[in-house]
Order: structure tokens, then C-alpha cells, then sequence
């Protein structure tokens, strides 16, 4: 995809559930539109123990287009590389 930054669309979470005490949320990635409307590109950083994925419509702060994790990544190593020379 020519263009770095796609419109976040779902963050990806796993649930643990805890008796007594609040379920433990713990984000594990994003899903990104595909540019058809049709389908969602889902980027994992983690697989859920229970093979269960939440996914919830990001909050109104964290809403504003965010590069996808891999993508990010490479820049970082792009900087640092330029750094060195």
C-alpha cells in the first residue's frame, strides 16, 4: 500500500476473567479497513491464550489516523539506521 497510515477502525483485545475482581483488558492489536469497505486487515502483537479476540471501536481520543504497528516498526528502523550514518 503506497500510503503509511490507514484509519484504525477496531482495537483488539483479550479478556481475562477474574473472579472477585475487574476482567483484566489487555490490548493485543488493531483491525484497519481495507480500502473496498470490504474486509479489515487485522495486525496481532499477541494470540490470546483462549483463542478469544475482543474487538471494540477505539475512544474518541485514540480515534485520529495511527500508523499499523509493523509500518511503525520499519520507520524505527529506519531512523536509527540514519543515526549511526
Amino acid at each position: 500500500m503506497a500510503n503509511n497510515q490507514q484509519q484504525l477502525a477496531y482495537r483488539a483485545f483479550s479478556v481475562t476473567r477474574r473472579e472477585g475482581d475487574e476482567d483484566f483488558w489487555l490490548q493485543i492489536g488493531a483491525a484497519f479497513p481495507h480500502t473496498d469497505g470490504k474486509g479489515f486487515n487485522v495486525v496481532l502483537q499477541a494470540l490470546p491464550l483462549d483463542g478469544r479476540i475482543i474487538l471494540r471501536v477505539p475512544k474518541d481520543d485514540e480515534k485520529p489516523t495511527e500508523q499499523r504497528p509493523r509500518e511503525r516498526d520499519q520507520r524505527d528502523t529506519r531512523q536509527r539506521e540514519n543515526r549511526r550514518r
